[in-house]
């Protein structure tokens, strides 16, 4: 069963960076479309990157110039770093893995930005 497992949440002062981790448990991770999406209490999903199996990347204008999604497939991990963190950056971040018309979602982990 394949299963995703974020790490690197946590509370950050605003200004701060930190960096999350998603672990897939598969052996043809490198085939797969990874994004993070967060979601705040009263607001809907959004996506914040996305990096193909090829490694283009993606990003929305709120967090572009911020945000950096990358992937180590010999590790079967996707990172998104985040630098220069708003308030308005805090929410549950959660991976997601998209390959033909298979997806599969973590379980999420919480950041908090905030003095």
């Amino acid at each position: 069963q394949v299963q995703l497992v974020e790490s690197g949440g946590g509370l950050v002062q605003p200004g701060g960076s930190l960096r999350l981790s998603c672990a897939m448990s598969t052996s043809i991770f490198s085939t797969y479309t990874m994004a993070w999406y967060r979601q705040s209490p009263g607001k809907q999903r959004e996506l914040v990157a996305i990096i193909t199996s090829g490694g283009s990347t993606n990003y929305p204008d709120s967090v572009k110039g911020r945000f950096t999604i990358s992937r180590d497939n010999s590790k079967n991990t996707v990172y998104l770093q985040m630098n220069s963190l708003k308030p308005e950056d805090t929410a549950v971040y959660t991976c997601h893995a998209a390959r033909d018309f298979t997806g599969y979602w973590g379980q999420g982990t919480q950041v908090t930005v905030a003095s």
